[in-house]
């Protein structure tokens, strides 16, 4: 949407990424994400708006994850259930509810899965030992696609708002290992104006009142007399 490579945002972001893949939780990724997110184009407002924000209320990973344990759970041949069409409608908005502002810690995502299932009561409690099995790797996959879904909204935010340098994004995407070696820029930490633009430094020439009340010569008192 943003209309850059896809492919080449993994390449930036690669480090980051395999940590979330070898921790299973996106909070591991969190510090380099916006270092990076900011070093790449992106505004200091934009990245500090959509990636906390992204963290609590855009779980991509986590929405798919629950759809697909519902429908795993509901179909089992241990259970077969066959629920309705308005069952399945209100058990997604139930979970899209739910999902938002979901620990993105390890284990957080089935912690909330577990809970709505077992407050609905359109499935059993029990089918949701099946699941466990194999968490740890379907954790890594939904970590992924959290951290992932956030990195790919603030590119589209910032472009969107005009808060991306657009020529530095592209030129660190057309050759990320060699834009990642370059030595970073002090105007990265720079304050920024509205449109992602350092803002420029200004000294202030002015001499404040109280200086120069301080500056001004203060009469000495007069000698005492002697009688």
């Amino acid at each position: 949407m943003a209309g850059f490579n896809l492919w080449r945002i993994l390449q930036y972001v690669r480090v980051e990424m395999t940590l979330v893949l070898g921790t299973a939780s996106s909070e591991s990724a969190l510090p380099g994400l916006l270092k990076k997110l900011t070093r790449i184009g992106c505004s200091k407002q934009s990245v500090g708006l959509v990636v906390p924000t992204g963290y609590a209320f855009n779980l991509d990973g986590t929405s798919l994850y629950m759809a697909i344990c519902t429908m795993f759970v509901a179909n089992a041949n241990a259970y077969g259930i066959d629920m309705s069409i308005p069952e399945q409608l209100g058990l997604l908005l139930i979970m899209l509810l739910t999902s938002k502002g979901a620990a993105t810690v390890s284990g957080g995502t089935f912690v909330v899965f577990a809970s709505t299932v077992a407050a609905t009561g359109y499935l059993p409690v029990e089918g949701v030992a099946i699941l466990f099995g194999v968490y740890r790797l379907m954790s890594m996959a939904t970590a992924f696609c959290n951290t992932l879904g956030n990195v790919v909204a603030t590119f589209a935010i910032a472009k969107w708002c005009g808060e991306m340098d657009v020529d530095k994004v592209n030129r660190a995407l057309a050759d990320p290992k060699a834009f990642l070696a370059e030595p970073d820029d002090p105007q990265d930490d720079a304050p920024t104006d509205g449109q992602g633009a350092a803002a420029p430094l200004t000294t202030d020439t002015t001499t404040p009142a109280s200086a120069e009340v301080a500056a001004t010569a203060i009469p000495a008192a007069p000698a005492p007399t002697q009688k």
